[in-house]
């Protein structure tokens, strides 16, 4: 009885990788902008209404990047 052992190798499959990459780009710029709108935004608002809201002027840039990175 003949075995026959076949590897298969994955190889470089550039296509693939761009893609990924091109794929990890868009997402980066995707997180990137929706950090950028909450910042924006809850910079806009008056010391009134983020004391309203709980947020201190100083947290603004931690409340954005949680946002967008962490959710």
């Amino acid at each position: 009885m003949a075995h026959t052992a076949t590897a298969s190798f994955g190889g470089f499959n550039i296509g693939a990788r761009i893609a990924n990459v091109i794929e990890s780009i868009k997402e980066a710029r995707a997180r990137a902008n929706e950090y950028q709108r909450t910042y924006s935004e809850l910079q806009r608002l008056t010391n009134r209404e983020l004391d309203d809201i709980g947020i201190r002027r100083c947290d603004i840039a931690d409340i954005a990047r949680e946002h967008a990175y962490c959710s």
